[in-house]
């Protein structure tokens, strides 16, 4: 019921906020290849995402739906995988400071037990200057048999190099999982992780580049600002990034590269790797 109230509030202040004419606003398409080594369960898939983010005055609103199909093994398991997610925020700004709040959604899983999981957000930066911006956002996801809860600290450093702008950030992931009824999905699980994450992106005339590496292992986390959750058995102990990118007027087209290595929780299975590629187009409006 919650979730539902949620969904339809999204939408809704979404309509509203189209009617007026956004500054700095954008739609998003993306498209992801995945492929797995090493894994019981998992082949290949395809992820397919669209967004919106809507500025006007102080607020800004922002929405995200994806779809994703995974080839699977059979046996162990009997059908392809499935999933379809929704990712929201609505951020206020006022003087140097922003308060946001999150919601994220596994809509769909016709195979994990992490069907119909929801996880929310609240957060708060801080600009100290033009160079330095901090942010501080508190989650909590709550799924049938465990609950998560997860800290975030980002700290976000912006200089010069010439031409060059540059932007450093660096991540602090801090995550508790709460088995509420033992289960496959946890049993093997830690019950805490801490993960840091470097990343660095340089701007220089209409080109774009970036890279990211995580340290520290992980399982069942929200990444990306709120916009990607990993809701499948999966620990996590190497990630790493690179994206380049390029302007065409108000449209921006990137291409991603994301190297992970994880273990399967429910057979321990060790040494999965997990490799991404992600082409993304922006069109400001």
């Amino acid at each position: 019921m919650l979730r539902s109230f949620v969904i339809v509030y999204a939408l809704s202040v979404l309509s509203l906020a189209i009617e007026y004419e956004p500054v700095h606003s954008s739609l998003l398409l993306y498209m992801e290849s995945k492929d797995f080594a090493n894994s019981k369960q998992k082949l290949d898939g395809k992820v397919f995402g669209i967004g919106i983010d809507v500025h006007k005055g102080a607020s800004e609103y922002r929405l995200v739906v994806e779809r994703a199909k995974t080839t699977t093994k059979k046996p162990p398991l009997s059908n392809d995988l499935q999933v379809s997610k929704l990712y929201g925020r609505y951020l206020y700004s006022f003087g140097n400071a922003a308060l946001h709040v999150n919601y994220l959604s596994v809509l769909h899983d016709n195979l994990a037990i992490t069907d119909g999981g929801d996880a929310y957000g609240v957060g708060v930066a801080y600009n100290f200057n033009k160079k330095l911006r901090a942010d501080f956002t508190q989650f909590f996801t709550d799924y049938k048999d465990f609950d998560v809860y997860q800290s975030n600290l980002t700290l976000n450093y912006k200089m010069r190099l010439r031409n060059t702008k540059l932007k450093l950030t660096i991540e602090n992931f801090a995550i508790k999982i709460d088995e509420q009824r033992p289960n496959d999905f946890t049993k093997n699980a830690q019950n805490s992780y801490f993960t840091t994450a470097l990343k660095l992106h340089a701007h220089y005339a209409s080109w774009h580049f970036g890279a990211a590496a995580f340290f520290g292992k992980r399982a069942f986390a929200i990444m990306n600002d709120g916009f990607k959750i990993q809701h499948h058995a999966m620990e996590f102990d190497r990630t790493y990034a690179l994206g380049f990118g390029k302007s065409f007027g108000r449209s921006i087209v990137r291409v991603q590269y994301i190297y992970q290595r994880a273990q399967e929780l429910p057979m321990k299975n060790r040494g999965v790797e997990v490799r991404n590629i992600r082409l993304l187009f922006n069109y400001k409006f």
